[in-house]
């Protein structure tokens, strides 16, 4: 089966399915940020009836409107392409991944395009109060939609919740909960959202810092400042516990994405996380290459991340390959060698049944469940397909984190100078401030290659690698809706950037 698969055609379709994401993700998380900022303006504004408030909550409102409405279309295509480009893994798992997309249209997609029409064209038109109640149910359910997806995700990186049916050859969901409160789809949701908090919070004080340089609006530009500058430090803080508690889960789920987040190769007691690094693009699993050209450690700090124990072992990318008998690992090649089996235990067991062989099917079937959990490792056809790409992995991790501390130190700057009343005189720190928007979407961009790379080669991890769950399409069907997407992608994206940039350069409406 694995030999008559074409890699061209996988490789187009994750490189579809990539593009998609990442273009989709732009929107996203300014969408989740700025939703809770309008409305928390909104809320200051009926509070105090000042009609600045409420001039400034309208602009804010418009740029997330533009944003919304765009993200929309590319998120409808990237739930399609599990259909066009990925139809077996569709077969496979969609009783389990079906619902919380499902979860997603009826109980969060509904309220929130329900109460967005309210938002927008309800001003003067309905009560003051059930405006500002319209508002905070767009934000509640733009970020509960987040919730569906990234419970899908987080079965994908953690399947939990289910049975494989041999008669069917697909999972079944068996705990709708455990599917839903699994660990990894929490520490995925509450990572995600509150990084789209910070983006958001970056967004509109970097905008508000271009104002401020332009000497316009700067009433506006300064009250936005002081309330998206809390926001964003306050959305900093749980973005670092988040971010810390996501480590801790990929340690205990995904070990083999954390030794190459961190170029581990071979484990280590107290092992040591890399402060920064150059990788070593040549080396392989088992041999003696070093993983690093160049690299600054912290002593103990990935075994206290990994394990809460600085003292602790975590295992490297040669131990999760050939194993490691004095901890207690189970090596890549010893799983293939089980997942052979089990794959052929299902085929024996299909034949038996439908030749009328009753008790060899029974006796297949029982020996199957011993070797089930390794079933997609039987379809590798070496220890290394177990291993991501250590490069990509290593560097968006890195990129994430040291990014992830800039912010905060800026919005803290930026807070103090304001509040002191000088920051316009500050000039270089507003424009550190414009400069942390594009660095904000680098970030996000950066968490989710690392999300996305680092559990490779798996579509459902350990369970389903994507050369058996994509479609039987040519290569060149996928390579040219690549390109077509692309062309789409990059022309919604220019759209958004000059609508954008005017309605900015325009400013909120005058009295």
């Amino acid at each position: 089966m694995v030999e008559q698969i074409d890699l061209t055609q996988v490789n187009w379709a994750r490189a579809q399915f990539a593009l998609t994401a990442m273009y989709h993700w732009i929107f996203v998380p300014l969408t989740l940020g700025l939703s809770f900022l309008v409305a928390f303006f909104e809320s200051i504004y009926v509070r105090t009836g000042n009609e600045e408030w409420k001039r400034l909550t309208k602009f804010w409102m418009t740029l997330f409107g533009i944003n919304f409405a765009i993200g929309v279309a590319t998120g409808i295509i990237m739930e399609f392409e599990f259909g066009t480009n990925w139809s077996n893994y569709s077969w496979m798992v969609g009783d389990i991944f079906g619902a919380p997309l499902a979860a997603e249209g009826i109980f969060a997609f509904f309220l929130e395009t329900t109460f967005f029409a309210v938002m927008f064209f309800g001003w003067n038109r309905v009560s003051k109060g059930f405006h500002l109640f319209s508002t905070w149910m767009v934000a509640v359910g733009s970020n509960l939609s987040a919730l569906w997806i990234l419970v899908a995700n987080g079965w994908m990186q953690f399947p939990t919740g289910m049975r494989f049916n041999p008669d069917t050859a697909r999972f079944e969901m068996q705990n709708f909960w455990e599917v839903l409160f699994s660990p990894v789809a929490i520490s995925k949701f509450t990572h995600a959202t509150s990084s789209g908090f910070l983006l958001a919070s970056l967004f509109v004080v970097g905008i508000s810092c271009w104002y401020l340089l332009q000497e316009r609006h700067q009433t506006m530009a300064k009250r936005s400042i002081i309330v998206a500058s809390v926001f964003g430090l306050l959305s900093a803080t749980y973005v670092g516990f988040t971010g810390d508690e996501a480590a801790y889960t990929v340690a205990q789920k995904q070990p083999m994405k954390l030794a190459a987040m961190e170029g581990l190769y071979d484990g280590q007691t107290s092992a040591p996380l890399v402060a920064v690094g150059l990788i070593n693009s040549a080396k392989l699993p088992g041999d003696n290459q070093q993983p690093f050209a160049m690299e600054i450690k912290i002593p103990g700090l990935l075994s206290l991340l990994a394990n809460r124990d600085p003292g602790s072992f975590v295992p490297g990318i040669n131990d999760l390959v050939f194993g490691n008998r004095q901890q207690h690992i189970i090596g890549a090649q010893e799983k293939i060698e089980k997942g052979k089996i089990a794959l052929e235990l299902l085929r024996t067991y299909k034949e038996s049944r439908k030749s009328g062989d009753q008790a060899i099917a029974d006796a297949s079937l029982k020996a199957f469940g011993d070797y089930q959990k390794h079933m997609g490792y039987g379809y590798l056809n070496s220890p290394s397909e177990a291993v991501p790409p250590v490069g990509i992995t290593f560097y968006a991790f890195h990129i994430m984190v040291v990014t992830g501390a800039i912010f905060p130190l800026v919005l803290l700057l930026i807070l103090y100078f304001q509040i002191r009343g000088n920051l316009a005189s500050h000039r270089w720190l507003l424009y550190l401030g414009i400069l942390c928007i594009p660095l904000g979407y680098v970030s996000q961009q950066a968490g989710w290659v690392l999300a996305e790379v680092g559990r490779q080669p798996w579509a459902i991890y350990g369970l389903l690698p994507v050369t058996v769950a994509n479609s039987n399409l040519t290569s060149g069907t996928v390579m040219t809706t690549f390109f077509l997407f692309l062309g789409i992608f990059t022309l919604l994206l220019i759209a958004e950037i000059s609508i954008l940039a005017k309605q900015i350069n325009i400013g909120p409406e005058e009295n």
